[in-house]
């Protein structure tokens, strides 16, 4: 009997499994990437992309404002919660908006356009009357409506000129007139002009950057060519370094970029440099939640323009590059709606909401990192103030109803809503899921090609 010197045979011992035979070059690092390749391309992850993140920065937020408010309240003679109240009452207006928005369909999308961007220029022009308008930190771009309540129109004019600038590109697109440069620049860009002049005359140059950004990206997706993007570029360009030069304040703004140390003389730099300090000060893991020290009178604007500071000294490094993540995930989900659509007018209101959001939470961190000069803009979702949080809230909702109205998206979603007559196990209905989602993609196309 042949074996070997334990007594035992050397043949393999049957175990009644077949014999896994792994393809050459597979490993478990590319098995994982691939699961998450697919997880990654499924027709409902920009959905959740954007509904998850904006709702984590929004809570993130409030507990900031929160926070950082606290002091700032007692130092006014306020209760302690008086900003966050505010605040979560905003948030919550701010959510029926979104749900809202998220229901409705393009037609009354592009139906609120004109009506959105004439009440935005009606209120601009209300804020320069004497009497009417209210001036907050040397700006007048605001609008008192009874007791502690105040309008920035402005932030509307954002919201307003997005969703106009997206319904009159896509019904040129639709008569093939973007081809010529005519079509393409009017009458977009002198309404965009106009909406900046207004701004302009309340001294508010941070909203007015926000705005020119939503103006170049709306004609990036237009496809203008290189030239005349040049162009358009070349005169805001000019125009922005003729108002810089002449104010003292922004120039002053500007000296401050890189500051770390507070400078004598008429520009102290100090909101700059305590901002420096407060992230310095974080560490990895922060000092913990109400724990800030630059937040009792030594940081001007906390809970506002340098909310994000206050993040950094409080939940430290951690929680900055989360808050960043999250920017991160909401833009990229934003630009996979607006690149996946066939919708001229979804692809434009996508990439102008996205545009917005993202360029304002650029420059609102580069001003508190110190590598931009302070706008004076808040971080959407995320600073304290309502006039913001509302429109931004009613954009983000924008975007869900997008994301949710991909064929594909509306496959999927249908599938996950029971069906009269479908067994719960071991029934003959039919309940399985195609076997991929471009399978899917391609079904509801064609489904709803037929159903045209």
């Amino acid at each position: 009997m042949a074996g070997n010197r334990t007594g035992r045979s050397s043949a393999p011992r049957a175990t009644g499994r077949p014999a896994v035979s792994r393809p050459p070059g597979d490993n478990p690092v590319r098995r994982l990437y691939t699961r998450a390749r697919r997880a990654w391309d499924r027709p409902l992850t920009a959905y959740y992309l954007i509904l998850g993140s904006s709702m984590l920065i929004t809570v993130l937020g409030i507990v900031m404002v929160y926070s950082a408010s606290q002091i700032k309240a007692l130092q006014l003679s306020l209760p302690g919660t008086y900003f966050f109240r505010k605040q979560f009452l905003a948030a919550v207006l701010g959510t029926v908006l979104l749900l809202i928005a998220s229901r409705m369909p393009s037609k009354l999308h592009r139906a609120l356009a004109y009506p959105m961007l004439l009440g935005s220029v009606f209120l601009m022009v209300l804020v320069q009357i004497p009497g009417i308008g209210v001036a907050v930190n040397g700006n007048q771009n605001w609008i008192s409506i009874g007791g502690p309540f105040q309008l920035q129109p402005s932030e509307f004019g954002k919201l307003a000129l997005v969703l106009w600038g997206a319904d009159l590109l896509a019904r040129k697109q639709e008569k093939r007139l973007l081809t010529q440069w005519k079509h393409m620049l009017v009458p977009l860009v002198p309404a965009a002009f106009m909406l900046l002049g207004l701004i302009m005359l309340g001294g508010d140059m941070g909203t007015a950057i926000i705005l020119t950004a939503i103006l170049f990206g709306l004609l990036w997706l237009a496809g203008a060519p290189t030239r005349l993007f040049a162009g358009v570029l070349a005169i805001a360009g000019t125009i922005g370094l003729m108002l810089i030069t002449s104010s003292p304040n922004r120039m002053a703004r500007l000296s401050c970029i890189g500051a770390t140390e507070p400078q004598s003389g008429p520009v102290d730099c100090w909101q700059a440099v305590h901002g420096i300090y407060a992230l310095a000060s974080g560490g990895i893991f922060g000092s913990g939640l109400g724990a800030s020290v630059e937040k009792w009178g030594q940081l001007p604007e906390a809970h506002t323009d340098f909310i994000f500071a206050i993040t950094g000294e409080e939940l430290g490094l951690a929680g900055t590059l989360s808050v960043l993540a999250l920017f991160a995930a909401l833009g990229y989900a934003g630009i996979r709606v607006a690149g996946r659509t066939e919708d001229p007018f979804v692809r434009y209101a996508a990439g102008g909401v996205t545009t917005w959001i993202t360029a304002q939470a650029v420059i609102n961190i580069g001003a508190v990192l110190g590598l931009l000069p302070i706008a004076g803009v808040p971080l959407p979702l995320f600073s304290y103030g309502g006039s913001a949080l509302l429109p931004t809230m009613f954009a983000i909702g924008l975007l869900i109803a997008f994301a949710r109205e991909d064929p594909a998206a509306r496959a999927a979603l249908a599938m996950r809503q029971p069906r009269f007559g479908r067994k719960r196990a071991g029934g003959s209905g039919n309940s399985r899921r195609p076997r991929s989602w471009n399978t899917m993609r391609r079904r509801a196309s064609a489904r709803s090609s037929g159903e045209r």
